[in-house]
């Protein structure tokens, strides 16, 4: 599970599970309920680039939104896969946690 940290928008966070390139599940910390269920139903079965595309630049009055924080999260899940992968040696786990 990827857990993102929003800024501007209802939601605090977005929990997002991903296998093999396609969206398991969303939860939305907050926000509001039937806008954060609506939008995780949706994008479940999406692959990260279609819901990416899909959701990026929606916008909420205040600037952001949730649609908007998913993309963004998908986005850094990718980037942090992508990062890991290229990153480590083989056998090596796919993450490392630093103790500082």
């Amino acid at each position: 599970m990827y857990c993102y940290k929003t800024k501007g928008t209802c939601s605090r966070a977005i929990d997002i599970e991903v296998k093999d390139n396609e969206i398991e599940s969303v939860r939305f910390v907050g926000g509001c309920t039937g806008n954060t269920t609506g939008v995780a139903a949706l994008a479940k079965g999406m692959t990260l680039d279609e819901a990416t595309s899909r959701l990026k630049r929606i916008q909420c009055p205040n600037g952001s939104s949730c649609p908007d924080h998913v993309a963004r999260a998908l986005a850094a899940y990718h980037a942090l896969m992508t990062q890991s992968i290229i990153g480590r040696r083989k056998g090596s786990p796919p993450f490392r946690h630093s103790t500082q």
